[in-house]
């Protein structure tokens, strides 16, 4: 064969994939709806974003009509009594104070200074590993530092903390400086997890069971740092009346918390942190686990409060004007904050320093520091920023290896959600009516009101169905995206399909919508938010996007008491109401979910007694299951309910369903495998041992005989 041959050849085959590739994305624009309305394709894929943070600014708006009205210092007394009570519900109860059990491993002695190398246990089995630097040559007691550190996979031995700690040292206070959980010597996860060794997403990873399990996974944090203070104070080189705390970006959040839940701290420097959650959530969204409370918008709680409620004790915020935490949101935290101290006869008593830089420690921002706590700590001396040598991290490790959960046989924030989960199980026995008021005041669940507005968008023709494109109303200022297939003959039955990989897919050739169209069935195939055309519902970038799912958008959910259930339980109830209309309210009507989308599908059906039928293929089979597993699939996340496993789990809706017939295949486990035919039977035992049981269990069908499988179901109703 020629060369010319051969290269005429290449290009025929190159001109052909071509063709091919065009072809197929034609035929997945045709099924698109948003690119032709081009107001809604702007935004499509942050449009359950905006909609959760409509609901925030709401929330920050009815604060900020609390906070003006508060005028006298009377006022911020009452006002900061309302935030402890507040705080206290939404970072939930502590545990009573156990023995320390301190232990000093090591000691490195230097000329000014000595380093202690400990740990103790902040919880009983739950041990914290960290540094006390000492000053020698001092007389006296001598004031102290809790130094908090930030996001760094080396916790207090990275190169920018320990430049901090050894200044503090040298200019005559003791620093305590301590491992966050996920960080330095309390690392979790192998190299193998998703995890990936981020401390981001060592905290959002368990932090997501912990919420699931009711709890706002700060608490462990902020106790973690109360007993630090507990193991500062009862040194004998410490003066326990003269206590700071400082801590940049993870450890300016750690510092501010514990600022606010501990009164000991009398002089506090949170480093480039605050700002406010309106600019939060317009930059760069709401940030890892342990920054995020439980309802705290719902709880009309900013990040001003934490300094408000502890008013009027020396303050210093230190800001960067090019941070990732916004710097307008930082200077109007201040000013609100002023206020408070301004109060109290105490104004000078809160500052603010800025530098021109990114997210890090600058030499400015340093001496500010330096300066702050020489004064209020009683500890005069020079300022000056001293250029130190440091230790390198193997050095500062109190254990052999460098890992405590491997050395001392630690609990993790994973062992211990779930003793937490164990002791608030407050469920079963629930009349249906309780259980639907317990499961609206979980999830944020709206009943939807109006008529949803339905916008006819095109038709397809295909050989045995056309296929129609429309837009219908959200329940926020957004459209959902649905193709609604029709069959050239009378139809069968209408069935509401959702599909976690989108409607595209789901209705593409040979794939289960088309098998189910060639049956004669009527279809509506929505993509709800998050999915589809309206994937992943987020803005670009942020902390905690985990093996590609947006946690962060689910935390906005959190902050807001707004679930990304609810939100999707609300658009199913609408597109149900819409179908009704169309085939008369009196025909059954049936709902099929394929995927993540099952436990949306399932808390829909509790809401609306329309949804006759309910199928559930691929789907999460109980929350539990999230619980269960260190290693679970993050995907399973979107469609889990923050605060839903003390009071109601996934089984417990099948089971509350009545007399609706629900068929489940392939039931799934949070690492997705398909759960064996036992233990289906034990998860969901309370539907099948009923005497008349509506609920039929299917096991290892082929995704070919998906349709056959629902067909096969739906004509022996």
């Amino acid at each position: 064969m020629t060369a010319r041959l051969r290269a005429m050849l290449n290009r025929s085959r190159l001109i052909g994939l071509f063709i091919l590739v065009s072809h197929a994305i034609l035929a997945q624009q045709e099924l698109s709806v948003l690119p032709y309305w081009n107001y809604e394709a702007a935004v499509p894929s942050s449009s359950l974003y905006r909609h959760l943070c409509q609901r925030a600014f709401t929330q920050l708006a009815q604060r900020q009509v609390a906070i003006e009205k508060i005028k006298s210092k009377s006022d911020w007394q009452k006002r900061q009594a309302e935030i402890r009570r507040k705080l206290a519900i939404a970072i939930g109860p502590f545990p009573e104070k156990t023995q320390l059990n301190p232990v000093i491993t090591g000691r490195i002695q230097r000329d000014d200074f000595s380093v202690e190398k400990l740990y103790f246990e902040s919880r009983p089995n739950y041990f914290v590993t960290a540094g006390l630097f000492i000053p020698k040559n001092r007389t006296g007691k001598l004031p102290a530092i809790v130094y908090c550190s930030g996001h760094n996979l080396s916790g207090f031995r990275a190169e920018p903390y320990q430049r901090v700690i050894l200044n503090y040292v040298k200019k005559g206070f003791v620093v305590l400086a301590f491992d966050p959980i996920g960080q330095g010597e309390r690392r979790q996860y192998g190299d193998d997890s998703v995890v990936k060794q981020l401390p981001v997403n060592e905290h959002s990873y368990p932090g997501v069971q912990s919420f699931i399990a009711g709890l706002s996974p700060a608490n462990y944090f902020i106790w973690d740092g109360i007993r630090a203070v507990d193991y500062l104070v009862s040194r004998p080189e410490v003066d326990p009346n003269r206590i700071g705390i400082t801590g940049r970006s993870g450890g300016g959040t750690q510092c501010t918390y514990i600022a606010a839940m501990d009164d000991r701290i009398v002089a506090a420097a949170p480093e480039c942190y605050l700002t406010t959650y309106d600019k939060l959530l317009r930059s760069g969204g709401p940030q890892d686990a342990e920054q995020n409370l439980l309802y705290g918008l719902e709880h009309g709680l900013d990040l001003a409060d934490y300094l408000e409620v502890r008013a009027p004790k020396p303050t210093l915020i230190v800001s960067t004007t090019r941070d990732i935490f916004s710097i307008q949101g930082a200077r109007d935290l201040f000013h609100e904050a002023q206020r408070a101290y301004t109060a109290f006869g105490k104004g000078t008593d809160l500052a603010m320093v800025e530098d021109d830089a990114e997210h890090i420690s600058t030499v400015k921002n340093r001496e500010a520091c330096y300066t702050f706590f020489q004064k209020y700590l009683n500890n005069p001396g020079s300022s000056t920023d001293l250029n130190v040598p440091l230790f390198k991290e193997a050095d500062l490790y109190v254990t052999p290896n460098g890992q405590a959960l491997a050395s001392l046989t630690s609990e993790s924030l994973f062992s211990l959600t779930q003793k937490y989960l164990s002791s608030h199980k407050v469920r079963q026995g629930k009349s249906i009516s309780t259980l639907q008021k317990t499961v609206e005041t979980i999830t944020g669940y709206e009943k939807p009101t109006g008529q949803g507005e339905l916008i006819f968008s095109g038709r397809l023709q295909r050989d045995s169905y056309s296929i129609e494109k429309y837009l219908v109303k959200g329940t926020g200022s957004y459209f959902l995206p649905v193709l609604w297939i029709k069959p050239k003959r009378k139809p069968s039955k209408t069935l509401i399909l959702l599909d976690d990989r989108g409607k595209e897919i789901a209705a593409k050739n040979g794939e289960w919508a088309d098998q189910l169209a060639k049956e004669g069935y009527e279809l509506i195939i929505p993509d709800l938010s998050g999915t589809g055309e309206l994937s992943p519902g987020f803005i670009k970038g942020g902390d905690s996007v985990i093996d590609g799912v947006p946690i962060n958008l689910w935390f906005t959910g959190v902050l807001t008491h707004k679930s990304l259930v609810a939100v999707r339980a609300e658009e199913i109830e609408i597109l149900v109401n819409l179908t009704s209309e169309q085939i008369g309210p009196n025909q059954p009507l049936a709902v099929v979910a394929q995927g993540t989308l099952g436990p949306d599908l399932l808390h829909a059906a509790v809401f609306c007694n329309k949804i006759n039928q309910i199928v559930l293929l691929n789907a999460l089979s109980a929350y539990q299951a999230i619980m269960d597993e260190k290693n679970y699939k993050t995907q399973f996340i979107p469609s889990a309910v923050a605060g839903a496993l003390p009071a109601y789990d996934l089984p417990l809706l099948v089971d509350f369903l009545g007399n609706r017939n629900v068929l489940i295949i392939n039931p799934r486990n949070a690492v997705n495998e398909e759960i064996t035919s036992q233990a289906a039977g034990e998860i969901y035992n309370a539907a099948l041992r009923k005497e008349k049981t509506t609920l039929s269990l299917q096991q290892s069908v082929k995704p070919e005989s998906y349709s056959q499988a629902i067909i096969s179901w739906l004509q022996n109703q």
